[in-house]
């Protein structure tokens, strides 16, 4: 027990007195914008939406007695067994562990976790009662589907927020830490609080990663070439070639407009765009616009116009080429489909072939990111675009953080905050806060017709005056979910497969929205499953596939290279028709807000 007695009580006195004074600049930084109307907080919505969602929850176990007295009766229980497991284990006997199931959990590595009585005792009384509390919510047979999937998130979002391990006293390691540094952890911890809040303009900017080790073109998306178009919404970049001929067809990526398209070019060893480049692919990419106010009605279509068909042309400029393959990334896979179906009905047919990365066209099982997309939480975000013309990017940045809380944002509270520490340098964290603003029109049109009513699937969709169908797309599609995506769930991503019209080839990546796409093959890590068509259903699609080591880059170009093998001379960026307006990475991705 000497780790957790103070030995200087004064220098812990000092300390926490110098403790109080960051918190009070934090707190003063957090005031002043909003005192000076820099920032205003919109928290009705979201809390209404909350309350009202774990009331009704309360609500169907309180209105029938042998309900209640049933879960009341299985808490009780439970703790009950905990106390007289806990009082074996203070008498030096084996006892029965009740949160061994959650044993891998990193937020109680620490050994004091299990062998320390009290800290043992904690850890399993929190368990015992989140998952009690996951179960009520998961078990509440009385509300619509929505409802309980937004109880079952909620209810996700408050154990995670509650868990010991995120308190001085109740963690092991950082009541430890705390006596180790009489205090001085909490004084740098508060001093990051405070910088923090300052960087986020009144809003905590959760720092992830040590931002001062990484710079966008100087060690972050550094495949040489040229942005040689722009327009309102985007730049377009062409890679300079690094072989003597190229593929006929160039390739066009389409990346998402909610993240930047460095994810892409993060570093020369995990860049598929260097990686596809160097396969002899000319690659071009869109690099969309941080938008502002003069960009509010810049709606779904526009993007598509100014964006992808902006880019067709420049292609076809830059190289003579019309036919071109195309890459679409998460919403802008989503986009690239809609447009792929006004194309088909429109009778353009330069796009010969789709590699959708993590994209879903259908939003029935879209995951949790519905839960912010219900009607109640859309005119609330609405509302508060209509404030400054788009929605500000940490917005967007902490609803994807929630969705893993337990791993995107408490282990950073308490190391940062807590325990004073500096987070490491780690170059997907970094492109992670690199958040950018969305246009209101844009994702007021997205939140409807993809989240809220489904519309591209069913074909309800209306683009340029008409509705579109992705039954008009019979093009070659390659379509890569990813097994832990919690953005695009592998199951959404495979059912979306049904509604194109032609040939679909479904690939599951190991791991998950990010790290499932950008693994390159020298890394040799995780996996990717391949196998029949996908069609019928995906448990049984899954059991039947093959399951292949590795990165489902090179499968990808094997796939790419038989629709179309013709090869022609390397080809510098612009080629003899368009002049290069600067070096690729290009003005529009620095832009950071």
């Amino acid at each position: 027990m000497d780790a957790f007695v103070v030995k200087d009580p004064e220098a812990m006195a000092r300390n926490m007195a110098h403790m109080v004074e960051e918190l009070g600049k934090a707190a003063s930084a957090w005031v002043q914008p909003r005192e000076s109307g820099e920032r205003s907080d919109h928290l009705v919505g979201p809390l209404t939406d909350i309350i009202r969602t774990l009331t009704k929850l309360s609500e169907y176990w309180i209105s029938d007695p042998q309900r209640s007295l049933q879960a009341q009766t299985h808490l009780f229980g439970s703790f009950m067994s905990l106390w007289s497991n806990s009082i074996r284990k203070m008498s030096g006997e084996e006892a029965e562990d009740l949160a061994e199931s959650h044993k891998a959990d990193k937020r109680f590595k620490d050994d004091d976790w299990r062998e320390n009585a009290f800290f043992s005792f904690l850890r399993q009384a929190y368990w015992v009662t989140a998952d009690w509390a996951e179960k009520l919510a998961k078990e509440a047979e009385g509300l619509d589907p929505h409802t309980r999937h937004k109880a079952e998130f909620y209810v996700r979002q408050l154990t995670s927020a509650l868990s010991p391990s995120n308190f001085i006293l109740t963690n092991p390691e950082v009541y430890k830490e705390t006596v180790a540094e009489s205090g001085q952890n909490l004084v740098r911890g508060a001093k990051m609080l405070a910088e923090d809040i300052q960087a986020g303009h009144g809003d905590l900017r959760l720092r992830q990663s040590d931002y001062t080790k990484f710079e966008v073109g100087k060690n972050m998306a550094m495949t040489p070439g040229k942005v040689i178009a722009q327009d309102d919404v985007c730049q377009i970049i062409q890679y300079a070639p690094s072989t003597k001929t190229v593929l006929k067809r160039p390739l066009l990526v389409c990346p998402p407009w909610i993240n930047k398209f460095y994810i892409l070019d993060l570093s020369p060893e995990k860049s598929f765009i260097q990686w596809a480049v160097d396969r002899g692919h000319t690659v071009f990419v869109i690099s969309w616009v941080n938008p502002d106010a003069r960009h509010a009605q810049k709606n779904w279509e526009a993007y598509g116009r100014e964006g992808i068909s902006f880019a067709l042309d420049t292609i076809e400029k830059a190289t003579g080429e019309k036919a071109v393959n195309a890459v679409g990334y998460c919403v802008g896979g989503t986009l690239l489909a809609a447009m792929l179906a006004l194309y088909a009905k429109e009778g353009d047919d330069r796009i010969k072939s789709a590699t959708f990365l993590t994209t879903q066209v259908d939003f029935e099982g879209a995951g949790d990111l519905k839960v912010f997309a219900d009607a109640e939480n859309i005119d609330y975000i609405e509302e508060t675009m209509r404030e400054t013309g788009y929605l500000e990017g940490s917005k967007m940045a902490t609803a994807f953080n929630m969705l893993r809380s337990s791993e995107l944002i408490w282990p950073f509270v308490v190391s940062n905050y807590l325990k004073g520490k500096e987070p490491m340098p780690f170059d997907l964290l970094y492109w992670n806060s690199d958040a950018t603003r969305l246009p209101a029109a844009n994702h007021s049109f997205y939140l409807r017709n993809c989240y809220l009513e489904n519309n591209l699937s069913q074909n309800r969709m209306e683009m340029a005056g008409g509705k579109i169908s992705l039954q008009d797309v019979t093009i070659p599609i390659y379509n890569l979910a990813t097994r832990e995506d919690h953005i695009a769930p592998a199951r959404s991503v495979f059912k979306g497969c049904q509604y194109f019209g032609g040939d679909v080839t479904y690939v599951m990546a190991g791991s998950g929205h990010i790290a499932g796409v950008v693994n390159p093959p020298a890394k040799k890590k995780y996996q990717f499953w391949s196998g029949g068509k996908p069609e019928g259903d995906f448990d049984t699609w899954l059991e039947n596939a093959s399951e292949h080591p590795g990165s489902w880059w090179p499968d990808w170009d094997k796939w790419i290279k038989k629709l179309d093998r013709r090869r022609v001379e390397a080809r510098k960026p612009g080629g003899n028709a368009l002049n290069s307006i600067e070096d690729a990475p290009g003005s529009f991705v620095r832009e950071r807000v």
